[in-house]
């Protein structure tokens, strides 16, 4: 039995050194460490495989750099027509209370005449009450 168990142990356990290599213009190698995940892994490739990942890497700088000046764009953008609509809804508030102003100067311009007229009336109905020989 102890047999049978010491080889499930060695089977069960993690090599200590892996490797995998094919010819040097296009080869990976893989090397990982004892029985610590993550720690010691190192990828080593072809001088193709590191300019490609150059030219992806520059790829992605130009990218970042154009939605950097694309935010700022429209951010430069969103403020201009924030400041065109605060204007232009200032305006609006403004004509509409000149309108409104208007409005209640005739009101009262009206006002003013139909007093006018009811005071004319009134009297014209007092003269008419005292006048003799009507009745």
């Amino acid at each position: 039995m102890e047999t049978g168990e010491y080889s499930e142990t060695v089977k069960r356990m993690k090599p200590s050194m892996d490797s995998v290599a094919a010819d040097d213009s296009n080869a990976i190698v893989r090397a990982s460490g004892e029985d610590t995940e993550g720690e010691g892994n190192t990828i080593v490739g072809s001088e193709q495989m590191l300019v490609e990942n150059a030219h992806i890497h520059e790829k992605i700088n130009r990218f970042t750099q154009l939605v950097s000046e694309l935010l700022e764009s429209g951010k430069s953008m969103l403020e201009d027509l924030s400041k065109e609509f605060e204007e232009r809804l200032f305006q609006i508030h403004k004509e509409q209370m000149a309108k409104w102003e208007e409005e209640i100067q005739e009101l009262q311009l009206l006002d003013a005449s139909n007093e006018e007229t009811n005071a004319v009336l009134h009297n014209a109905r007092c003269l008419l009450q005292n006048v003799p020989g009507q009745s």
